[in-house]
């Protein structure tokens, strides 16, 4: 099994930016990748971005491409994902998964995903 703890959300105006951080915990060894997730009211769960614990390979969606960056640190089994030029749509609840997929690009799909955190709310006001 493999625990994870999100922090880091609240509320910010738009423009503004905030630090999501996901600790991983347990049997963090078979986890290979580390993805962000986020669902806003009456959404499904989408995809944001994803990193490969092993090299660092990362991958986005297009709707966060270019102002978001996910990041680890392997001493600290944590994940980050900076959030910059934030939005009124980026709001929603982001999660944070772990999957045992060994993949050379982290997957993208909910479904590829074992472990999830209980998500941290992000507010973006306009």
């Amino acid at each position: 099994q493999v625990q994870l703890a999100e922090s880091g959300g609240g509320l910010v105006q738009s423009g503004g930016s905030l630090r999501l951080s996901c600790a991983a915990s347990g049997r963090t060894f078979s986890s290979n990748s580390m993805g962000w997730f986020r669902q806003a009211p009456g959404k499904e769960r989408e995809f944001v971005a994803a990193t490969r614990w092993s090299d660092g390979t990362t991958t986005y969606a297009d709707s966060v491409k270019g102002r978001y960056t996910i990041s680890r640190v392997l001493a600290k089994n944590t994940a980050y994902l900076q959030m910059n030029s934030l939005k009124p749509e980026d709001t929603a609840i982001y999660y944070c998964a772990a999957s045992t997929r060994l993949t050379i690009v982290p997957p993208k799909g909910p479904y590829d995903y074992e472990y999830w955190g209980q998500g941290t709310q992000v507010t973006v006001s306009s």
